[in-house]
């Protein structure tokens, strides 16, 4: 007897459609009602509505967005889906991005080997800078839209994205400070500006724009090392004991501003 000659009794047939038939009974009817229209045609007459959304979800499987590596690593680190799907979309986690800043601490770290580790410093804490301004707004991140929607305030948003910034620029500026023993604890010297620095930076994008923000803070860092090279054994002032000390108070101060000021990012009013 074939396969076609046997078909599925009707009350078989409404427990499938009801999604309450159990294995082993389950697979053999799913093997039958796949070579078999007859039966097909009966099961849609049965439970049409079941039928349709038998397809609907078969719809949404097949369309459903297929997770990146990053996005699966960070589901498997306990990471709600949501919010990895939110920061695997982040542009600083995408390969051009690292490349960029790869290739950054590369030329920097190569000239302060040729001239002074000032520059290496004054270099890696304003990448941070650089992606948190490119984590956020339209013309910067594709999936703004989506963002602007996620079921999750804008401040959060902001801090889990920064994060994420700060977390891969930091493994590879540690990374870079390796190429650079010679200068002992001096080439270290550039965590706290960059961490500093982007708090700074996010307190500022409330009222500036993360644009604006991270570009006033990197004009400001800039002019301070400018103005204080020649001193410290780092080429700045700022590389000193008393300079890092003077540096993590700033970023205590720009954090306390960043949790005041946090009620202004969970307003409608988008990030530009």
């Amino acid at each position: 007897m074939t396969a076609t000659e046997w078909h599925v009794p009707e009350a078989e047939l409404r427990r499938y459609g009801e999604r309450t038939m159990a294995p082993p009974v389950l697979w053999s009817t799913e093997a039958h009602l796949a070579a078999c229209a007859a039966c097909q045609d009966r099961l849609a007459e049965l439970d049409p509505q079941a039928v349709a959304a038998g397809w609907a979800r078969l719809d949404a499987e097949l369309d459903a967005p297929v997770p990146g590596l990053v996005e699966r690593l960070l589901t498997r680190a306990g990471v709600a889906d949501h919010t990895a799907r939110l920061l695997a979309a982040t542009p600083v986690l995408r390969l051009s991005w690292v490349t960029a800043v790869v290739s950054t601490l590369a030329l920097a770290a190569l000239v302060a080997h040729l001239a002074h580790p000032v520059v290496f410093l004054a270099t890696a804490p304003l990448l941070p800078l650089a992606g948190v301004a490119m984590s956020f707004g339209p013309r910067a991140d594709p999936t703004y839209e989506i963002s602007v929607v996620a079921p999750m305030h804008t401040f959060r948003l902001l801090l889990l994205r920064s994060s994420a910034v700060l977390a891969v620029t930091t493994v590879l500026s540690a990374a870079a400070t390796l190429a650079l023993p010679e200068f002992g604890l001096v080439a270290l010297g550039w965590f706290l500006p960059a961490l500093a620095l982007t708090l700074a930076s996010l307190a500022l994008t409330a009222r500036l724009g993360p644009v604006l923000a991270a570009a006033s803070v990197a004009l400001g860092w800039i002019a301070l090392v400018t103005s204080t090279l020649g001193t410290g054994s780092g080429g700045s002032a700022a590389f000193v004991p008393v300079g890092q000390f003077a540096t993590a108070v700033a970023g205590a101060l720009a954090a306390v501003a960043l949790a005041r000021a946090r009620r202004a990012f969970e307003t409608p009013r988008r990030l530009r």
